[in-house]
């Protein structure tokens, strides 16, 4: 009798199923995409001073420092759809601010960190961030009596606001008067602004601008720049919505003044003057008003054709006002309108991934 088969051996257990990839969380994301934007700055800025003269980084520094102008202006100008032509005022007092505080917080913070370059970080970007403050704070005690205004009306306070701010640096002797504020040293203020600087505080303000513009609360921004009345109506807090955006508006500008200030040697009440404003204003409006990359193209397209035209000396300006004539009759809306960048390239390509697709369907047909 022949002895039994073995039993066949039990099937090895499955294997559970795989689940879903684990995901970085969003913050993580970000802060891996603004470590990669600062590397990617600092590498750029290396590249540049390499490779350009100390002429053309100074235009690309006036561009960085418009396109902060241009686009935190856009936010009250475009967004909103307020009408304020004293921004040189608020770029003022950022100036000033950020300069007086930055000299007399130097000696201190180079005591508790050192002298060196983390000192100077320190000083300046604190000083631009006291600065910023200064000049919000200034936008919310114009804009909160001010803003119930509408139109002309809030234009011509915001000029005499503008003008106040420069007649009163003109005339204040620990800020040296209509010579000017040059610190303490006889070698004028310390030039911490530079290229990469610059160009953070440039993405900075530009995500915090877009994030707002395309917020609910930007929402609400663009229902009061439609129609002020359906917006109240609709139980919008109108004064609030606009009280908020003129400070936020106004510390950009006080970023920008901080920047400018430390970029040369000195400040000089001259440099804030009542065209600085209309600069800026051509700046919203060449680029597209409410489009805040039109606003952005706005800042390089000024800083770029005034510094090109430097030496046709006293036909400059002509030339430069029949270039803004020209445009205004070929693109009125401006050179983006009120779309974004980014939506018009997307819209581009999906536009030739059509026309290759209907070119193929074409041949093969």
């Amino acid at each position: 009798m022949s002895p039994e088969a073995p039993a066949p051996a039990a099937p090895p257990p499955a294997a559970p199923p795989l689940g879903p990839a684990p995901r970085m969380p969003r913050w993580g994301l970000r802060v891996l995409g603004a470590i990669v934007l600062i590397v990617a700055i600092q590498l750029g800025r290396l590249g540049l001073e390499a490779a350009l003269i100390e002429y053309a980084q100074r235009i690309l520094l006036l561009a960085g420092i418009n396109v902060i102008l241009a686009v935190s202006l856009n936010l009250i100008n475009g967004t909103t759809g307020q009408f304020s032509i004293g921004h040189a005022g608020f770029m003022a007092i950022g100036a000033y601010g950020a300069a007086f505080l930055g000299v007399h917080m130097a000696p201190a913070l180079q005591v508790l960190f050192g002298p060196g370059m983390l000192s100077d970080a320190i000083t300046f970007n604190l000083a631009l961030i006291l600065g910023a403050l200064l000049a919000g704070l200034s936008g919310f005690c114009v804009g909160l009596p001010s803003l119930r205004l509408r139109g002309d009306y809030l234009a011509i306070v915001t000029l005499g606001f503008g003008e106040i701010i420069r007649i009163v640096f003109n005339n204040a002797t620990f800020l040296g008067s209509a010579t000017g504020y040059f610190g303490d040293s006889p070698a004028g203020l310390p030039t911490y602004t530079n290229l990469f600087w610059v160009y953070v505080w440039v993405a900075i303000v530009i995500v915090v601008i877009w994030n707002l513009t395309f917020s609910q609360t930007g929402r609400s921004l663009s229902a009061i720049r439609e129609d002020e009345i359906a917006a109240e109506a609709m139980a919008t807090p109108t004064t609030r919505l606009k009280v908020l955006a003129f400070s936020l508006s106004a510390a950009g500008a006080g970023i920008a003044g901080g920047l400018f200030a430390h970029m040369q040697s000195g400040i000089r009440p001259e440099d804030f003057k009542f065209d600085k404003s209309i600069d800026m204003i051509v700046m919203i409006i060449v680029g597209g008003l409410g489009s805040v990359s039109g606003a952005a193209l706005g800042g390089i397209f000024v800083a770029v054709s005034l510094e090109l035209m430097r030496d046709l000396h006293e036909y400059r300006l002509v030339l430069y006002a029949l270039l803004l004539i020209v445009i205004m009759l070929v693109r009125p809306e401006g050179i983006l309108g009120s779309r974004e960048l980014p939506q018009l390239l997307a819209s581009r390509f999906v536009r030739l991934g059509r026309g290759g697709q209907g070119g193929a369907r074409g041949a093969r047909s």
